[in-house]
């Protein structure tokens, strides 16, 4: 049997951008000597916002011991990995405080999309770490305090007659874009600015499969009936802690969708209505957006962010 390669979609926050030595970060005196080394970086986070030095293209700000140090005296530590030649940490910051002049805490979803891909996967994941953990500090099944191990990717219970070791988890959830003839099945919640659409998207429940959860959440939201499904690709959306595996999907021949509870509209579109300014696409840096692309090229001659430049449209807003 011959086998042909996977050149699998790399979405923005994913990608080999971080060694993160599972094995080594065991090691405690390993992890105080990177901590303390002229290589040690931290990854400051604040209120789930990150450190950001300003510009057209905002950079992360990773910070020297130096630069750090009296968070650190009151911050325990997560060590992330390997980032380039730097062993970085990710250090929460206990109150807010003054940036330096050129720097902001923002929100990693505002700009992530003009950072560096390796640098917007680095704050990510340190967000979604801190943000773990600061729901972990008690365990869940006796209530005792926990503490800190493999360089912080582990909380083990205090109590000797518990001794429950919590991991960093996952909200598994899928993300799919149902098409019937010439268009695609797009929906919009009332929460979301004026006229954004996006493709259905869902958490998956305990018991069901990807497949199932795919068939149900279009089923509840849209009330439409899907006959066919394909993998397409999967994103970590560490906001805080999702991890959105995308497919294509078809729905049943004669379909009428209607918004169900969650959604204010759900509509079937043309490859025209996407780009004449009628509704707004998902941020460009999104599964839900890259979905909507590969659907919309499958045309001969059409590539959504040059048609949408021309009718004067932002591929993102």
């Amino acid at each position: 049997m011959t086998t042909t390669p996977i050149a699998p979609l790399v979405h923005r926050y994913a990608g080999p951008y971080l060694n993160r030595y599972s094995e080594q970060r065991k090691d405690a005196a390993w992890i105080e000597s990177l901590s303390r080394g002229p290589m040690a970086r931290f990854v400051p986070v604040w209120n789930q916002q990150s450190l950001i030095i300003e510009s057209a293209n905002p950079r992360a700000a990773l910070l020297e011991a130096s630069q750090a140090g009296s968070w650190l005296a009151n911050s325990e530590t997560i060590y992330l990995g390997q980032f380039d030649e730097h062993h970085c940490f990710a250090v929460e910051l206990p109150q807010e405080i003054t940036p330096d002049p050129g720097h902001s805490f923002v929100d990693v979803r505002q700009v992530g999309g003009l950072m560096h891909p390796s640098e917007a996967g680095l704050l990510a994941y340190a967000r979604a770490l801190i943000y773990w953990r600061a729901r972990h500090r008690y365990c869940g099944g006796c209530g005792h305090a926990t503490k800190s191990d493999s360089g912080g990717q582990v909380r083990i219970c205090l109590s000797t007659a518990c001794g429950i070791q919590a991991f960093p988890r996952l909200d598994p959830a899928i993300i799919v874009l149902v098409t019937l003839d010439d268009k695609a099945l797009l929906g919009r919640q009332s929460s979301w600015p004026a006229h954004r659409y996006s493709t259905l998207a869902g958490f998956v429940e305990p018991g069901e499969s990807l497949e199932d959860a795919v068939i149900r959440e279009v089923a509840e939201e849209a009330h439409v009936e899907v006959v066919a499904l394909r993998y397409h690709s999967s994103q970590p959306w560490p906001f805080p802690s999702s991890l959105m595996v995308g497919f294509r999907g078809l729905a049943a021949p004669g379909s009428q969708p209607r918004a169900g509870e969650e959604l204010e509209d759900a509509r079937f579109v043309t490859r025209d209505e996407l780009i004449n300014g009628s509704l707004k696409l998902p941020p460009s840096v999104s599964i839900s957006f890259h979905l909507i692309k590969e659907w919309y090229e499958e045309q001969p001659g059409r590539d959504l962010v040059a048609d949408l430049a021309r009718q004067g449209h932002p591929a993102s807003w």
